[in-house]
């Protein structure tokens, strides 16, 4: 441990939208917030190619570049923004404790809460080497640019069916890849599948393999009852199995709900800790997308703000 804690305000925890807008209206409410990184600064949009959904961008932005953005406005205000990652945290006391790095303690009166959610991936080489590329965990962020293409989806929850839905809108063809040879997804979703004309099941089938040139042509898929293989030529690959909120750190201290999700007062980003606030993507499993995670971003940091004046902290 360093010999002297160093003490703040307001300590961020994660570096995405939700984060840096935190810390915009934190500084510029003299918060002096002090940011942690985490281990993917600028979160889930540094590895999104280009981002034409959030407003204010009319051309649209690459994902990097836009956390560029977000970051030099926190920075603009006095954000003191900090390489490495918080270990482990102790929030037994009124005064909150961080161990970053695995070796420096930090106290703050207020934690904001912004580390966000990591997409599940099948685990083929060629999805990450296609990821952004036509490769894609998000139909709504991304469904846009197959407009009038033929695209895959891998997963059988409600998430997959509803992507699915939407995709089904926007591209020509939508195939399906369900493990199984039944769907997850609540009877009602199947039943909107299942009446998209567009859209092509393709039970107990397993991705063998993402095939390309610079970017995704098609899908090696292999049926898992008689191991027969088929080639599905598409442009777009989604993956729909899930997403993990990166909150495994704060299971001791907060409430979370049964996929890990931390649980927020309704109307609030108020944890069941006093001083503890999440927002973005680790307390959002519906609606997942930066300009709602940048919206929580702003409604933590006025959280915190009346909660350090509610405590006449100055």
């Amino acid at each position: 441990m360093s010999e002297k804690t160093e003490h703040h305000k307001c300590l961020i925890i994660g570096s995405g939208p939700a984060g840096y807008t935190a810390a915009i209206y934190a500084a510029r409410a003299d918060m002096k917030p002090v940011m942690i990184q985490g281990m993917q600064p600028g979160g889930q949009l540094t590895i999104t190619t280009e981002v034409e959904n959030y407003p204010g961008y009319p051309k649209g932005t690459m994902g990097p570049e836009m956390m560029e953005d977000f970051k030099a406005q926190a920075e603009r205000f006095g954000t003191d923004i900090r390489w490495g990652f918080v270990s482990s945290v102790d929030f037994s006391g009124p005064v909150h404790k961080v161990i970053v790095d695995e070796k420096t303690e930090m106290t703050a009166d207020t934690i904001i809460i912004a580390t966000g959610a990591s997409a599940k991936w099948l685990g083929l080489e060629s999805e990450q080497k296609y990821n952004g590329f036509g490769v894609s965990a998000c139909a709504v962020c991304d469904g846009f640019f197959f407009k009038g293409q033929d695209v895959a989806i891998v997963g059988a929850g409600d998430t997959a069916a509803e992507e699915a839905t939407y995709l089904a809108k926007l591209c020509k063809k939508v195939y399906m890849i369900v493990r199984r040879n039944e769907m997850r997804a609540s009877k009602a979703m199947q039943h909107r599948v299942m009446n998209t004309p567009n859209i092509e099941v393709i039970y107990n089938s397993e991705t063998k393999e993402i095939v390309g040139d610079k970017a995704v042509t098609g899908a090696r898929i292999i049926d898992r009852n008689s191991g027969e293989e088929r080639l599905l030529a598409v442009t777009g690959f989604f993956v729909a199995i899930g997403h993990e909120p990166n909150t495994q750190i704060f299971k001791d201290w907060l409430d979370l709900d049964e996929t890990g999700y931390i649980k927020t007062i309704p109307g609030s980003t108020k944890t069941n800790i006093p001083g503890v606030f999440a927002s973005g993507d680790a307390q959002d499993h519906i609606y997942r997308q930066a300009v709602t995670a940048a919206g929580t971003g702003c409604m933590a940091a006025i959280d915190a703000e009346r909660y350090l004046a509610a405590q006449g902290v100055h």
